[in-house]
């Protein structure tokens, strides 16, 4: 059974990682979707190989304009919106002392606002349909702390608040607000921040240190992440809304203590 047939979809930040694993599945399911990205190069790349169920758009989530452009451009190709997914994001590495102003309001922008632009920008087209999914993509550290990553983990723990909000101004519409948190992430993301991690501890002269345990058998994927978002994107989840759904292989959930008994 085809999960999303005859949906229409709009995925952000859909060049890779998280979003065109999502925009893959999606189509397989039935939807029709449209990637958007600043990413233009990468994000039509992935249209093309999708197929004639996708159409690519450039979209800079923290432009109103931009999103009223993405809206049109989707109803004109599609004759409809049924599913917004808010994945876009941009992630620093920095001590709070460290964090540039200009670094945090670019964070704050497209992390939590972009997402806020989107929904405004969306509402009109999803009750024109009688009703919708969203589904804003936060991370684990939108639910627990950790250093380096202030700016970043306090735009996520904004998107948690703007799900619930929305889903309880929108459910009157029929349109659903649902959250995310992925364990992981696009390489592309982190990736810029390795070198620096390595450097700051060969200058301490310290190593790398081994990830913490992870209690489950094995890493997550992004089609882990993308499975939880087709989930809250179906009608499967039709009387879910406002929700936090994590995808973690229960790291968050707390430690191993590996002196301690256990099976």
């Amino acid at each position: 059974m085809q999960r999303l047939q005859g949906r229409v979809a709009l995925i952000t930040g859909a060049a890779r990682g998280t979003g065109a694993e999502t925009a893959r599945l999606f189509a397989q399911e039935g939807a029709q979707v449209v990637l958007a990205d600043v990413l233009d190069d990468l994000g039509a790349d992935v249209a093309r190989e999708i197929g004639s169920a996708a159409r690519y758009v450039h979209l800079d989530v923290t432009r109103p304009e931009d999103w009223d452009a993405a809206i049109r451009h989707t109803l004109d190709a599609f004759g409809g919106l049924d599913v917004l997914v808010n994945n876009a994001a941009v992630l620093d590495v920095s001590s709070i002392a460290e964090t540039r102003y200009e670094d945090l309001t670019r964070i704050i922008h497209v992390n939590q606002i972009g997402p806020f632009l989107g929904i405004q920008a969306a509402l009109e087209a999803m009750k024109a349909r009688g009703g919708g999914s969203i589904v804003n993509v936060a991370s684990i550290d939108a639910i627990e702390g950790s250093n380096g990553v202030a700016a970043y983990t306090s735009s996520k723990w904004g998107l948690r608040g703007l799900t619930k909000a929305a889903a309880v101004e929108l459910g009157r519409h029929g349109i659903r607000v649902n959250n995310v948190n992925p364990g992981f992430g696009s390489q592309e993301m982190v990736e810029p921040f390795f070198h620096r991690a390595a450097e700051r501890l060969k200058t301490l002269k310290q190593r790398l240190p081994d990830r913490p345990q992870h209690p489950f058998v094995r890493r997550g994927a992004l089609a882990d992440a993308a499975q939880a978002i087709l989930y809250l994107a179906s009608d499967e989840s039709s009387y879910v809304s406002g929700i936090d759904l994590t995808v973690d292989g229960a790291f968050t959930a707390g430690k191993i203590e590996p002196a301690a008994p256990f099976s």
